[in-house]
């Protein structure tokens, strides 16, 4: 359906006001209003999916830091969670003396007395009712006169009264009440005097001071321009009775987009106190943004009694809590508020950063205040925990882009903000030293060397050749499934070009990962932002990571807070090796030149050796990553064989023991494939190996059937034997690049003798050109002690 051509005759106007000598006009504003957040109730019940309690804990706290004395904190009569959050709160002391906590409930008495139950016992309480007054809502929801209004606020007034003086009498919490007229901007304005004059006479005890009434003014809907609004307000307050007594709260909606203005217009017409949520949340288009109307004041030199020195704090707790972005244009909070992509703003900025500069300096020799005054900056970042030098990016005058922008659209990244402003300083460290202009080659470049990113070019000191994620129980044995298990890191990484087996344990891969670090290398770092996406739509769209390590500090809060911290990146087709890739690459840019721990040549049964350290030193020598229930079980044979030349075992022998525990000779001889055939039996559709072998030394011919080349193998051996040996594990990797390379294969067969004993696990290891025969030749050494136990389970039974 197109736009009418002729609008009125669907939409009728706002009837402006007569409002002869109006004074807001030329009023200024001098000092701020009283600060009421509703981001707990009124901007809760816009969420598509509401805070938790967790997470309104969480608000609440943010609230008191920001400094706000007034907050509404729940409907609790709606729900068992939003009176259950109310009771929480002044149950467990966590309301200061001076802030008073505020609850909304409509009219109706039984909704009022769980109103009321619910800040029993607080000390400072305000008790918001409302009932709608303007004629669509009379005539056509409740069906109610203008009598029947007035009469509906009296009664629930006097019970509100009478309810709040038990409570008083019972628990000494001192009440205020606060009364909204609701739709006050679509009610006549003479009637809206009227029922608000009904409604005070009947709570009968308006004083000064903390005694007086509160009269809440919502443009429930915003129907009309702001200067509407203000005569709204000001034709209220010039009329409303005892107006010392009374205090006149603004609760303005956005859906005109105009809340901001109608609020400031507002407070010039006469009233004395605001309603809204951080950030301008609520239903629709949302309430008025308090932070807005805060900074607005403080830009003008007034202070406004609320406290947004570190604003990106506050954003983070916003958006998670309410689980809704802010937008990169929002005033004051938006990523992009501080950023000047035109080189003719940037020009103006500069310059005018050194122009004031000079002035500061003329002022603060003559004792007088530094004002700010910077071209397209109408507040200093830095008062809201934010730097503007950091956050500047580059912009595409003469032909350049912004340095953001170019990595995204050479290298496909999408830098998260902080680590934009850890690049930014990269590339002016390098202009600065160069004196030049920066190539679109010069930063991604730059970018490449800095994060080790893109290839063998780029690789810094550490270097991830392969891992494997495994997780392993809840450390108490818990089998609730809701509890995470942990993870555990075994990975294959390029230490200053000698490879390396390290491990470690931890929630997830990432704190795995810097957990082996920690263990292995002395690289003692922990996450302190991550963020990810994805780097393309198709089958071949990759992942990509960002990670900000910092050094492990004392405790969480001092590692939090470091000045000194390092990010990296990561790409790759699974997301928790792109996630690992930018763990090293921050890792290399922390480590810098310093000297790490070298591998022991040296290992035995002692407290400093571990069995990665004996899977790295069999890595170093073979080029074997062995799988970790076979570094489990090497590590136990060097154990056994160090014990007996005091604890401590040789490099060289330590390979040799490996050769001769698993039958791994690169050269043949011992266990090798003369000649062997697989072919697939149509009947069963199973294999069918048959072949020509040297085990142990011996040529010996086998044929069996499997469901595949190894199974057939196996199947082979068992019918030489009276026990019968299975594969329990099979892994492979390929060793070497190019036409050098060649596969390695590990398996693990389980034997069990001629009437189940005895019993016992035993490994293979071998290579091969050929990725079969690896995994034959490897079946083929695992069995080396089976024949000997065989036989002699062969020779018990027979005894028996």
């Amino acid at each position: 359906m197109p736009m009418l051509a002729d609008p009125s005759t669907k939409y009728k106007p706002y009837t402006p006001l007569n409002l002869p000598n109006r004074q807001w006009p030329s009023k200024v504003t001098r000092s701020p209003p009283i600060w009421l957040s509703t981001d707990l109730r009124d901007g809760n019940q816009a969420l598509a999916n509401p805070m938790t309690v967790a997470q309104k804990s969480v608000f609440w706290d943010t609230l008191l830091k920001c400094g706000f004395k007034e907050i509404e904190v729940a409907y609790p009569a709606a729900s068992d969670t939003d009176f259950n959050f109310v009771r929480g709160l002044i149950e467990d002391g966590r309301v200061p003396d001076d802030v008073w906590i505020q609850v909304l409930t409509p009219a109706r008495e039984d909704l009022i007395k769980r109103t009321v139950d619910a800040v029993a016992g607080a000390k400072k309480a305000i008790i918001h009712m409302y009932n709608a007054t303007c004629p669509t809502f009379r005539e056509v929801v409740f069906r109610n006169s203008q009598e029947d209004t007035v009469k509906l606020a009296i009664k629930h007034t006097e019970i509100v009264r009478k309810l709040t003086e038990e409570c008083t009498a019972k628990y000494g919490t001192q009440f205020r009440y606060e009364y909204s007229p609701e739709t006050f901007s679509q009610t006549e304005p003479e009637f809206a005097l009227e029922v608000c004059e009904a409604v005070k006479k009947a709570w009968g005890k308006a004083g000064l001071g903390d005694e007086r009434i509160i009269f809440n003014l919502p443009a429930t809907v915003e129907i009309g321009p702001p200067n509407h609004y203000a005569d709204l307000v000001e034709h209220f307050c010039r009329n409303i009775s005892e107006r010392e007594k009374v205090i006149i709260s603004l609760h303005p909606h956005n859906d005109r987009g105009t809340s901001v203005a109608a609020a400031e217009l507002g407070v010039l017409a006469g009233a004395d106190r605001i309603e809204g949520c951080l950030f301008g949340n609520g239903e629709r288009t949302g309430n008025v943004d308090l932070v807005n109307l805060a900074l607005n004041l403080y830009t003008q030199g007034i202070h406004p009694g609320v406290d947004f020195s570190d604003i990106q704090a506050v954003i983070d707790v916003v958006t998670a809590c309410n689980d809704l972005p802010i937008h990169p244009r929002h005033p004051y909070a938006g990523e992009l508020v501080f950023t000047a992509f035109s080189g003719s703003h940037q020009d103006a900025i500069k310059k005018g950063f050194e122009a004031q500069r000079i002035r500061h300096q003329k002022e603060a020799q003559e004792g007088r205040p530094q004002t700010w005054d910077i071209p397209y900056l109408p507040i200093d970042p830095a008062d809201l925990g934010c730097n503007y030098e950091a956050v500047i990016r580059v912009n595409a005058q003469s032909g350049k882009g912004g340095i953001s922008y170019l990595i995204q659209h050479h290298l496909g990244l999408d830098l998260p903000r902080k680590m934009q402003i850890a690049f930014y300083q990269v590339i002016q460290d390098i202009a600065d030293r160069e004196a030049r202009e920066m190539t679109v080659e010069d930063i991604t470049t730059a970018f490449r060397k800095t994060y080790h990113f893109g290839g063998s070019a780029y690789e810094g000191r550490l270097v991830l050749k392969s891992y494997k994620i495994s997780s392993e129980p809840s450390p108490d044995g818990s089998t609730d499934e809701a509890v995470d298990e942990r993870r555990q890191f075994d990975g294959t990484i390029s230490v200053d070009g000698v490879l390396r087996v390290i491990r470690g344990d931890g929630n997830g891969p990432l704190s795995a990962l810097l957990d082996a670090l920690r263990t292995h290398l002395d690289i003692d770092l922990s996450v302190r932002e991550y963020s990810e996406h994805t780097i393309g739509s198709d089958q071949n769209a990759k992942a990509a990571s960002y990670v900000e390590v910092v050094p492990q500090g004392a405790d969480v809060k001092s590692t939090r807070q470091s000045t000194e911290s390092w990010w990296g990146v990561g790409v790759d087709s699974d997301i928790a090796g792109s996630g690992l890739r930018a763990v090293l690459s921050a890792a290399n840019s922390a480590i810098g030149d310093r000297q790490l721990p070298e591998l022991k040549l040296s290992v035995g049964f002692n407290a400093t050796t571990g069995q990665a350290d004996v899977a790295s030193a069999i890595l170093h020598s073979l080029q074997l990553e062995l799988p970790r229930r076979l570094q489990a079980s090497f590590f136990e044979v060097v154990q056994r064989a160090a014990r007996g030349h005091g604890g401590a075992i040789s490099y060289d022998d330590l390979v040799r023991l490996f050769r001769e525990t698993y039958g791994y000779y690169e050269e043949e001889g011992r266990f090798a494939v003369q000649a062997f055939k697989v072919e697939h039996v149509p009947e069963s559709g199973r294999a069918r190996l048959s072949g020509n072998f040297i085990l142990n030394g011996k040529p010996v011919a086998l044929e069996g059937e499997g469901n595949g080349p190894l199974s057939a193998a196996v199947e082979a051996v068992n019918r030489g034997l009276d026990g019968k040996v299975s594969i329990r594990e099979y892994a492979e990797h390929s060793i070497g690049e190019g036409s050098d390379v060649k596969a390695a294969s590990y398996v693990e067969i389980a034997y069990e003798g001629p009437g189940g004993s005895p019993k016992f696990h035993t490994w293979g290891v071998a290579i091969d050109n050929d990725i079969t025969a690896s995994g034959l030749k490897a079946v083929l050494a695992a069995t080396r002690a089976v024949e000997n136990a065989d036989k002699a389970a062969k020779a018990a039974a027979g005894q028996q």
